[in-house]
């Protein structure tokens, strides 16, 4: 079985400390690498960790505060530098474009390679990207500014085919691609295989979800029910509910209440105030609610 994982190249909120650089992501899926988010220091994290971009292909931004973007023109300059010819396609809110590309034709505009945009409404819940094996939804998320968070989603595999009994039947390596989609085989006797002989289940897709910044809002459960994993922010502790009712973001407590009430198989939370240089109160915090909680933390990686 293939392995989904993701790499968090920082957790931070707006101000990077030593511990958290503002965020990002790099999730790994079916062959594919997508980046979430580009703070500040992005490919300052994926050069100490020497993690390989070399299969990302899109970026996907969650809103314009700069802890969530400030990187991207740096990172788009170093793949200049490093020769990329692939195109580079970016999904955001249509103001990005605007934003970015006077700073591309003038510090980058001898690119050997296209950046495409993709306008994403952070308003609505629509599929944004798919390709033959992944889809991509927005969330609709409740901040200061037009903001969305990200649903990745596996398309089915096609079944495992049982080695045994296609020998068994002698059954010729060019039909095997339509046995493993589901059909069933007739002998050159009439005698007809049911595909359940021939194949066992494939793989149990994969879902992962992405909600940062956002207060807290049950408008996303139905959307994230049953996630593998979810990653939501929990900027404060829950004696600063004031504070993140104030600024839109979520307490550690609200962010595991979410991961309940969608029955996610796992919850990480991220995007912690700078105030906070022990973490771990945070955890405990989410974890009275919903125990299997895990501390996101910089430079490290996590399978869904």
């Amino acid at each position: 079985m293939q392995k989904a994982t993701l790499t968090i190249l920082g957790c931070g909120s707006a101000m990077p400390t030593r511990k958290n650089f503002p965020s990002s992501q790099l999730l790994e899926i079916r062959d594919k690498q997508f980046l979430i988010d580009c703070g500040e220091g992005a490919q300052i994290r994926m050069s100490q960790m020497g993690v390989k971009i070399n299969r990302l292909g899109h970026i996907f931004i969650s809103h314009l505060h700069g802890d969530h973007c400030f990187g991207l023109i740096g990172l788009i300059s170093t793949f200049g530098m490093l020769n990329r010819t692939a195109e580079l396609h970016i999904h955001a809110q249509p103001d990005l474009e605007k934003i970015l590309s006077p700073l591309l034709q003038y510090f980058c505009s001898d690119l050997p390679f296209s950046v495409i945009f993709h306008s994403v409404n952070p308003r609505k819940h629509e599929l944004i990207y798919e390709d033959r094996s992944v889809s991509v939804y927005s969330i609709p998320l409740k901040h200061r500014v037009p903001c969305c968070g990200f649903l990745f989603e596996e398309k089915p595999r096609d079944r495992h085919i049982i080695r045994e009994m296609i020998d068994f039947y002698n059954i010729p390596t060019w039909r095997i691609p339509k046995i493993k989609q589901g059909e069933d085989f007739i002998t050159e006797e009439g005698e007809v295989i049911p595909n359940n002989q021939l194949t066992k289940a494939s793989d149990v897709p994969k879902r992962f979800a992405y909600c940062s910044d956002t207060a807290y809002s049950e408008k996303i459960i139905p959307i994230i029910q049953g996630v593998d994993c979810l990653y939501h922010e929990a900027t404060f502790m829950d004696d600063e509910q004031v504070r993140a009712k104030q600024t839109e973001h979520s307490t550690a407590l609200q962010a595991a209440t979410i991961a309940l009430k969608a029955n996610v198989k796992k919850l990480i939370i991220g995007h912690y105030s700078a105030r906070y240089i022990n973490q771990t109160a945070l955890l405990n915090e989410a974890q009275s609610i919903f125990k299997n909680t895990v501390l996101g933390e910089d430079m490290t990686i996590y399978d869904i």
